[in-house]
């Protein structure tokens, strides 16, 4: 038999090996830690605010304390150079990681004690949280990054998303619940403990094995910190497609970013629905049915790489929104705010593991905090901007002038989406026939 007839093509990925090792069920873990400090300084946080007679301007405006997350590209540079003094003998990453889940428990405290009658002093505890629960992140993306190669960055996103909607889960619906029972206060005394597990995880972890080069002087230091990452990129990419390529990551996760910050808790309560039935149908069952979609769309990346799936999935997920259209015509429904949950959160779950693959797939692991930092700033900030003035657009234009404002920012994105398609599918085709090469 001629042995050319028989030659092996490259085997498709495992789907069950990415999903089975060890290192993604430490990124489960990291992601509740991620997920749980988000809520309490977004939409959680709302809901105490509101009962506190604060205005719905004034709710989102303070509730957009997430808005920190989108400029965490700013200090990102100091957790791939710098070392924290008592820190670094965890390692580069475990120890920027454990100093900043120290911060928030730090601020979710002070939060506690102070309560929003000392609004000033509280807004500065919600920022504290805000900016180590951002530096958090940066430190988990370099982790996950530098921990797996490319090719099983789909799973790891999916055990970190389940991780971070568990978090989710546990500082919305679970906090909701519990306010209904108990002062806030209390509740976020309790969100600081729960920090406990994911601060256990820190410190067994093991840390990712990459050689890092520290610079003599600091000028150098400097240069490499700050300057080389930014220009990296444009020097891998070139300026024609790198300047495409971070116009199409600001503009398509606005729809997503513009429905998760502080415009959608006082929408709930405006529809006449009660924090419990918010509580259980957006928090507990909603956080599942996005489980769900993390998981179809991990499969779907280690299946498929990043591309295809991206495009597909910002198309639903932010068609998505469109449904909220649905509960204005009809509040109070339970069974239609299911249907919209059902929908918002299967395509908002679906969308994370290919828009987090594909950043990840554009980083220099010699740069991988401040790169993907960077990229990940790009993607939340307009959304986070939007919702930053969310309140004073819904209060002149109405809820559904808002939601439908959201939807209109897929159209360009997608635009740019089909001027970049041969380039990064012939960049998935490469890296996918690389190892048969070898």
């Amino acid at each position: 038999m001629p042995i050319e007839a028989t030659a092996r093509r490259p085997a498709k990925p495992s789907v069950w090996r990415a999903f089975t090792q060890p290192a993604a069920w430490t990124m489960c873990l990291f992601g509740f830690s991620s997920g749980l400090p988000f809520l309490l300084v977004a939409g959680t946080l709302a809901y105490w605010l509101k009962e506190n007679g604060i205005e719905l301007k004034d709710i989102t405006m303070i509730a957009s304390a997430g808005m920190t997350y989108a400029f965490k590209f700013l200090w990102a540079p100091l957790l791939d150079h710098g070392h924290i003094p008592g820190f670094a003998r965890l390692g580069q990453r475990r120890g920027w990681l454990l100093f900043a889940q120290l911060g928030v428990v730090a601020g979710l405290l002070a939060m506690a004690a102070l309560t929003p009658q000392h609004l000033a002093a509280f807004v500065a505890a919600t920022l504290v949280v805000a900016f180590f629960g951002a530096t958090q992140d940066i430190a988990v993306d370099a982790y996950r990054i530098e921990i797996a190669p490319v090719e099983d960055q789909g799973a790891l996103v999916a055990t970190y998303s389940l991780g971070y909607r568990i978090g989710l889960l546990v500082a919305g619906a679970v906090a909701l619940i519990l306010a209904d029972h108990i002062a806030w206060r209390v509740v976020y005394l309790l969100m600081a403990l729960a920090m406990l597990l994911p601060i256990a995880t820190t410190l067994v972890a093991r840390e990712p094995q990459v050689l890092r080069v520290r610079a003599a002087r600091w000028r150098d230091a400097m240069r490499e910190s700050v300057i080389d990452p930014f220009a990296d990129f444009f020097r891998r990419y070139g300026w024609a497609l790198a300047g495409v390529t971070l116009l199409f990551l600001l503009l398509f996760k606005m729809p997503e970013q513009a429905t998760i910050g502080g415009i959608m808790s006082p929408f709930y309560r405006d529809m006449g629905f009660s924090k419990t039935e918010i509580g259980t149908i957006t928090k507990i069952y909603g956080i599942w049915i996005g489980i769900v979609g993390v998981f179809i769309g991990g499969a779907m990346v280690a299946r498929w790489g990043a591309w295809r799936p991206l495009g597909i999935t910002i198309v639903l997920c932010g068609c998505s929104n469109l449904m909220y259209l649905l509960l204005i015509a009809h509040p109070g429904n339970l069974a239609m705010l299911t249907l919209v949950i059902s929908v918002e959160n299967l395509t908002l779950g679906m969308l994370g593991p290919p828009t987090v693959a594909f950043l990840s797939s554009l980083v220099n692991q010699q740069h991988t905090a401040t790169q993907y930092a960077l990229l990940s700033s790009l993607v939340n900030l307009p959304g986070k901007l939007l919702g930053f003035f969310a309140g004073g657009i819904a209060m002149t234009a109405g809820y559904g002038g808002y939601f439908v404002l959201t939807v209109l920012a897929v159209i360009p994105a997608m635009l740019l989406y089909a001027a970049l398609w041969r380039r990064f599918r012939g960049f998935e085709r490469a890296r996918a026939a690389s190892p048969a090469d070898t």
